[in-house]
């Protein structure tokens, strides 16, 4: 990578971009205006003149500083992973029952999702239509894999019902999770660890009452 800075014609419209200081974007910026592109048009369906058209520069100069825009996609759905794995791998550490690790997993998902919106969407999008797609979907069916064994030993543990095929229950879990990426919007009336409280309770404990024990005083009398 040559330079950090794009010099850059101001863009105009609803996407404007307000930049204070030396004109230009730095890397990070052009991925997650590029990623933001992404999701609204379809990755396939973008071109690098929509992309150099958004940024308000001209195709050479976005040729200059990025590969290609199989790169940032890249970079994106890599961003997005890697997040995820952590994620999984802090909670494994953790001297804890099963059940505590995987409230750990789903909450720090949830907190993935929601600082990493637009590149866990993309990510949720890709369909393995080139390399880069493949490779991602397969670190997705791992990090998957992993939650199921997680899932798994809570069954065993006790602490999860058993009849309930631990690789179904972790798909129609992180079903839950990542609807997110359909309706939450940051700044909304709901904050995060308030969403991720709920997910864990209807996931793990449920919406049903639990039921009374009968009272002392119910019965018939002669």
């Amino acid at each position: 990578m040559k330079a950090t800075q794009f010099a850059a014609t101001a863009p105009t419209g609803p996407h404007a971009v307000a930049r204070r200081g030396r004109p230009g974007y730095d890397r990070q910026q052009v991925v997650r205006i590029a990623v933001d592109l992404f999701n609204e048009q379809g990755y396939d369906a973008t071109s690098v003149a929509d992309l150099a058209s958004r940024l308000g520069l001209t195709k050479s100069a976005l040729y200059h500083h990025v590969d290609s825009k199989e790169s940032i996609l890249r970079d994106a759905l890599d961003d997005a992973l890697t997040a995820l794995d952590a994620v999984l791998d802090d909670a494994q550490e953790r001297p804890a029952a099963a059940i505590e690790r995987l409230r750990d997993v789903l909450r720090g998902a949830v907190g993935v999702l929601v600082a990493k919106l637009p590149e866990v969407t993309l990510l949720l999008r890709v369909r393995g239509n080139s390399d880069i797609e493949r490779a991602a979907l397969d670190r997705r069916r791992t990090f998957d894999q992993r939650v199921t064994a997680l899932v798994r030993a809570a069954q065993d543990e006790g602490a999860l019902v058993g009849d309930i095929d631990a690789a179904l229950a972790t798909r129609l879990i992180f079903g839950m999770v990542n609807s997110l990426t359909e309706w939450y919007r940051p700044g909304g009336p709901t904050p995060p660890d308030a969403i991720a409280d709920d997910v864990l309770r209807i996931a793990l404990d449920g919406l049903q009452r639990p039921s009374r024990p009968p009272s002392a005083s119910t019965g018939t009398t002669g």
